[in-house]
């Protein structure tokens, strides 16, 4: 299984440390450190995805729970209001990112802010995050990284004016957290509250058919 390469800054000098208490034939915190890897690998894992190919389909961001639907979201980045679906992450779930739809990333904006529990629904607004904007073929869809009580790194690697394809990836966040999949209004809206979702393959929302 692939790992993502943020997990080399944890398994590298836990692997040197362990190595070392070993030489020193300190066998049970070596082990300990073995068993710290083994984790580590776990949660940065980055197991392949299957991208559904019809385009009128819109994909999870993330792997999760949906813990909110908020059908009159709106802020200055989305002024004439939009869908916003939340996902919670646990520590237990793949934490890489990607691409809801395909489209050009317009604009990444980075607030710095507090970090409250993942769970709680200020959060959205309140925490650390970086919100990615893209431009597609239905107008502006947002992808919100956001950091939590645990997670205090959102690693995002996509740049303005790039262009993904759906289930691309767009980062990450360390140790769980929670991202907002925000939508145009006019979307058919398929996930319900309480989905467990998977990152790139679960279907949130289909594109609603052109009447001729």
């Amino acid at each position: 299984m692939p790992f993502d390469r943020e997990c080399l800054l944890f398994v590298i000098p836990l692997t040197i440390a362990a190595l070392a208490l070993f030489l020193f034939g300190w066998a049970k915190p070596a082990w300990a450190l073995v068993g710290l890897v083994a984790f580590v690998l776990f949660f940065f894992r980055d197991p392949s995805r299957v991208i559904p190919e019809d385009e009128d389909l819109i994909v999870a961001p993330a792997d999760g729970k949906v813990i909110r639907i908020d059908p009159s979201y709106q802020n200055d980045d989305f002024p004439d209001g939009a869908v916003c679906v939340s996902i919670f992450l646990s520590i237990f779930n793949v934490h890489v990112q990607r691409s809801p739809i395909a489209g050009t990333v317009a604009n990444k904006k980075y607030h710095k802010g507090s970090f409250l529990a993942a769970w709680d629904h200020r959060a959205s607004e309140d925490n650390e995050n970086n919100l990615t904007i893209f431009d597609t073929a239905i107008g502006k869809v947002g992808v919100k990284q956001i950091a939590g009580l645990v997670a205090r790194r959102v690693v995002t690697r996509v740049s303005v004016g790039q262009t993904l394809a759906k289930g691309e990836h767009i980062g990450l966040i360390r140790f769980g957290s929670r991202v907002d999949l925000i939508l145009p209004r006019n979307v058919e809206l398929i996930s319900k509250m309480g989905d467990k979702v998977s990152g790139g393959s679960s279907v949130m929302a289909r594109i609603p058919v052109k009447k001729p």
